[in-house]
């Protein structure tokens, strides 16, 4: 299975998206940000970072990639799309996934390995999770606290959109402790913490993000 891996200015995390693409067992594929085409793969990454510097908004340059064009009309065709962190970011600008992300509460950058609980084990990206399961993931951000019209987040909650939730103390003020959400289908999945950083004990507090990549290869028709 060939996963793409989006390469944006300003990207930091889309190496260890394509190593945890090679550890779960498929072929990270790069994409750069100027492509317009997906050169065929079967799932898509927007990893973590600073793209185009955040210099207008988190992710609202990014949207406009080339890129972005095919990936848009690709994941609404039902292509597995997850985004980490900026990729979250850019999702949202995007309008592939409701709400937007926030400068954090107290705003101070937050890193630090946090429990997380999976809410939805229905997308594309969590099957291989139990509904409930803990698991320990970093998150690192600035601008990661979750946000939405009471309206909007009434429905998330109504028809289990919430994807991830923080289990311990919220810590960055993101509304109901939402750390991720998908799409009405499942197969667009954003979220804050990073995966792909626990993947490996020996690199990071866990090996519990690896089942994010499992899961969609699993879950992807041959």
């Amino acid at each position: 299975m060939r996963i793409g891996v989006i390469t944006f200015p300003g990207s930091l995390d889309d190496r260890d998206a394509a190593r945890a693409v090679r550890l779960a067992g498929a072929e990270p594929v790069p994409l750069w940000h100027a492509d317009r085409e997906l050169r065929g793969v079967a799932a898509v990454i927007l990893p973590g970072g600073f793209s185009y510097g955040d210099y207008l908004r988190c992710g609202a340059i990014a949207r406009f990639a080339p890129v972005m064009s095919e990936l848009v009309r690709a994941a609404q065709a039902g292509l597995p799309v997850l985004g980490i962190c900026n990729g979250f970011q850019i999702l949202c600008e995007a309008h592939l996934l409701p709400g937007a992300l926030t400068r954090n509460a107290g705003l101070r950058f937050v890193t630090r390995d946090l429990r997380l609980r999976v809410e939805n084990t229905q997308t594309a990206w969590t099957g291989a999770y139990s509904g409930g399961e803990e698991i320990v993931v970093p998150l690192k951000s600035g601008e990661g606290a979750y946000a939405a019209d009471p309206g909007t987040l009434a429905e998330l909650e109504a028809s289990g959109r919430i994807v991830i939730r923080y289990a311990d103390a919220n810590p960055n003020g993101s509304a109901g402790g939402i750390a991720g959400v998908c799409n009405t289908e499942g197969n667009v999945v954003g979220l804050m913490p990073h995966p792909e950083h626990a993947v490996d004990p020996l690199t990071g507090p866990s090996a519990d993000g690896l089942r994010f990549f499992t899961s969609v290869i699993a879950g992807v028709p041959r």
